[in-house]
């Protein structure tokens, strides 16, 4: 997979630091990996990172590990808007993290307010079924509605239903992109 003009960049462990200056902005990381590690980690996702890695691709790794500590949005911002760019795989049970859309959110961001280029990858998923919140997608919004609908704390209630309306129009915003569909761990065909 070729990922557009990313340039040439120092090769480093995941989310280590080197700088790519393009267009008068430099870059720590080449390239921001976003993912839902419990079905992705160590199969198509750990191949996806060594290869970057391989291809001397800085990248910032995206994992839930780093969710255990207080509150990460800032230093996850920060790694978002240091890299040049984002991939963002879509799985089958992405939507169940809170925090895997809300660095989807942060990532569309990204886009509408710099040159940043994200490219989503539908693994094992329909792009439809993410644009339309059908199938898992579907599903697991229904959850997080529900989970809204029974908060009795009004202030609570409403934050939460701010923060669907931006994972829905993030989700939307996504599917547009180019991208690609893969299957069985291989790219299938470009996503437009």
């Amino acid at each position: 997979m070729a990922l557009p003009e990313l340039g040439s960049s120092s090769s480093s462990p995941i989310g280590g630091s080197s700088s790519s200056p393009i267009g008068g902005h430099t870059y720590t990381y080449d390239v921001f990996l976003c993912f839902r590690g419990v079905d992705t980690r160590y199969n198509f996702t750990d191949h996806l990172n060594n290869a970057l890695v391989a291809a001397n691709i800085t990248i910032f790794c995206s994992d839930e590990k780093i969710e255990m500590g207080g509150d990460l949005k800032p230093v996850l911002e920060s790694a978002i808007k240091a890299s040049r760019s984002s991939l963002i795989v879509l799985s089958k049970i992405f939507a169940t993290s809170t925090w895997c859309l809300d660095e989807l959110v942060l990532i569309i961001e990204q886009r509408l307010t710099s040159n940043h280029i994200v490219a989503p990858i539908f693994y094992h998923v329909e792009p439809i079924h993410v644009r339309k919140l059908q199938s898992s997608f579907g599903d697991v919004m229904a959850k997080h509605r529900q989970r809204m609908e029974m908060e009795t704390n009004t202030v609570n209630k409403s934050q939460w239903a701010q923060k669907m309306d931006m994972w829905k129009h993030a989700l939307a915003e996504v599917v547009d992109l180019k991208g690609m569909l893969v299957y069985e761990d291989r790219f299938l065909q470009h996503h437009t």
